[in-house]
């Protein structure tokens, strides 16, 4: 919408105040600490929801305000191409792939582990595809919870924004225990708050450096991770070819002795679920699209490495791991919990080679990969509050952002909800972290499910409005095809969820209670969604976005985008073979 010229009725603007993140006239002189606290007042310039809008809080949801409020929000724009790579390559690796694999090659066996991890892996990829195509057009803050909301329904947008934040503050304190428990790996003498209150000083501290902070903290975790990765997939194939200190060739016994599955179909279902939950946080990048300086280059890069990690990171690393560890080895159980790296495949592999010392340091990529979640965890519920915020679903206060761009109402409820990792010192701990975890069990499923049909409905309503497909600056490369076979793979994890919450491997030996108690653990997250999907349905009487009434305009970054892509194309024709094919993949 055009601004109004002076004159026009509006206000003069020769004092316009300072835009975030610069200085205004005198500030220079001003001392550090007086700057320090001015950078938490509110960004004077911008409002995180347009004046006079009507919002989901006045009973008429108010789809252009929240579409332009999401496009116009004034989160720092800070994040670099490096930032956005190093996220997708390796921002969710995590203990999913470090120690939960562990857990779920015992329950599977190495077939099952890669059955399940590729199937899952191809969902991602097409489901990030997805995603890039719609955040490099709309690069909005909330991105994949504003999706909903333009393309679904705002009733919809409302339960995946507050479905994903839940998940992210349950995920920080929850980290942070886990973090400590990597501790006990060299110590058990020393009090567990100790190490909560050095790590949760940490995450807030990289936090309140705003966006930059997050992304060069990522950037440094995840390029450990990835060398870590890579150091062990060179040592597993040497291990795995007889050169370790024992020596002996390895091949492909353990596929033969004890087998390559277990517990039949039941145990690959059970996979399916540990498999998803280990490649939570990929969406991240495109959360990062509205805070990055030039989405439209750097995130279809980003988005295209997704590939590479899948491929090279998960599959090729597990593959080794199923060669390398028979699933009936006990350790892979014995575990204390998701963090504890005695239960990790990566280092009973290690153990089983006879070589000293590597344990130790892959307890420390563990503790890193830790730290790195939770590093995420603040960034992801305080970016998701903020636009729910101005989009009129969730109170105004979350909309705050400062002078520095930081959603710093956000960022301090994550904070403190993260001092509930103080309970690692109680007796209590295993009880309240195994329902708060429940509580967002699910979250992943719904959110990537959420973003296929969101694009399925975006491609209808840029066809239905005489859109073409060249004028997108970006293409998902599996397309139409590949959001709906990631749609559906995500409808079959669920069942899967369902299936083995309901009658998990080793039920008939359980009792009724502990099977009811393994069901909500498992699904707790799904009558919750549904729970907020329906109230905010019949309060606030939302329509179903159809094709012709979607607003596929608010929030374009490029103005002139026909002229940029076709100076892209042309500079495209003038490259080499090879480099056609290098960027077609990277």
């Amino acid at each position: 919408m055009a601004e109004k010229e002076p004159g026009n009725g509006s206000p003069p603007l020769e004092h316009k105040p300072p835009v975030y993140g610069e200085e205004g006239e005198g500030n220079g002189h001003r001392s550090l600490p007086t700057r320090f606290l001015d950078s938490f007042k509110r960004d004077p310039a911008q409002h995180a929801t347009p004046r006079g809008s009507i919002g989901g809080d006045g009973r008429i949801f108010d789809l252009e305000g929240a579409a332009a409020a999401t496009a116009s929000s004034p989160l720092a724009r800070k994040l670099k191409g490096r930032h956005l790579q190093m996220i997708a390559i390796g921002g969710s690796i995590g203990t999913g792939l470090f120690v939960g694999s562990g857990s779920a090659l015992a329950k599977g066996g190495p077939a099952s582990l890669l059955i399940a991890f590729a199937l899952i892996g191809i969902m991602l990829y097409s489901t990030v595809h997805a995603l890039g195509e719609m955040a490099v057009l709309y690069p909005v803050a909330g991105s994949f919870a504003a999706y909903s909301t333009r393309f679904l329904d705002p009733a919809w947008g409302f339960a995946m924004g507050w479905n994903y934040a839940m998940q992210w503050l349950v995920v920080f304190p929850l980290e942070i225990t886990a973090a400590t428990i990597t501790i006990e790996f060299w110590t058990t003498t020393l009090n567990k708050a100790i190490f909560v209150t050095i790590f949760w000083v940490a995450i807030v501290a990289i936090n309140l450096f705003g966006v930059r902070g997050y992304g060069e903290a990522e950037f440094v975790f995840s390029m450990i991770k990835v060398i870590a990765i890579i150091g062990f997939i060179i040592l597993g194939v040497i291990l795995t070819c007889g050169g370790g200190p024992q020596g002996g060739y390895i091949g492909g016994k353990h596929w033969h002795d004890p087998g390559a599955f277990n517990h039949g179909f039941k145990g690959l279902c059970s996979v399916f679920v540990t498999a998803a939950f280990a490649f939570a946080g990929t969406e991240l990048v495109g959360l990062a699209a509205a805070e990055t300086a030039n989405p439209r280059k750097s995130l279809p890069t980003a988005i295209k490495q997704v590939f590479w990690r899948i491929t090279l990171f998960y599959i090729v690393s597990l593959l080794l791991i199923g060669l390398l560890v028979p699933f009936n080895d006990p350790r892979l159980l014995n575990g204390a919990s998701s963090a504890d790296a005695k239960a990790s495949p990566f280092v009973i592999a290690i153990h089983n080679a006879g070589i000293t010392g590597l344990p130790s340091v892959m307890n420390v990529v563990i503790m890193i990969a830790v730290l790195s979640v939770g590093n995420s965890s603040i960034y992801g519920s305080s970016r998701t509050l903020a636009a729910l915020a101005e989009q009129g679903q969730a109170p105004k206060a979350l909309a705050y952002i400062d002078r520095k761009g930081r959603p710093i109402i956000g960022i301090a409820i994550a904070s403190l909800i993260g001092l509930l990792a103080y309970l690692a010192a109680s007796d209590k701990q295993n009880e309240a972290f195994t329902w708060m975890l429940a509580l967002s069990g699910l979250s992943s499923i719904f959110t990537w499910g959420s973003i296929c049909l969101a694009h399925i409905r975006f491609r209808k309503a840029w066809r239905v409005q005489n859109h073409s497909l060249d004028e997108l600056a970006f293409r998902s490369q599996p397309g139409i095809i590949g959001s709906w076979m990631g749609f559906s793979l995500n409808c079959l994890v669920l069942i899967a969820q369902l299936w083995t919450g309901f009658a998990p491997v080793g039920y008939a030996e359980m009792t009724a209670a502990e099977r009811t108690k393994n069901f909500f653990e498992a699904y707790l997250a799904a009558p919750i969604v549904i729970l907020c999907y329906v109230g905010y349905k019949i309060l606030y009487r939302t329509p179903f976005m159809r094709s012709r009434d979607m607003d596929l305009h608010t929030g374009i970054r490029e103005l002139n985008i026909d002229a940029l892509l076709a100076e892209e194309r042309a500079e495209k024709a003038a490259w080499p073979a090879w480099k056609k094919v290098y960027k077609f993949f990277c």
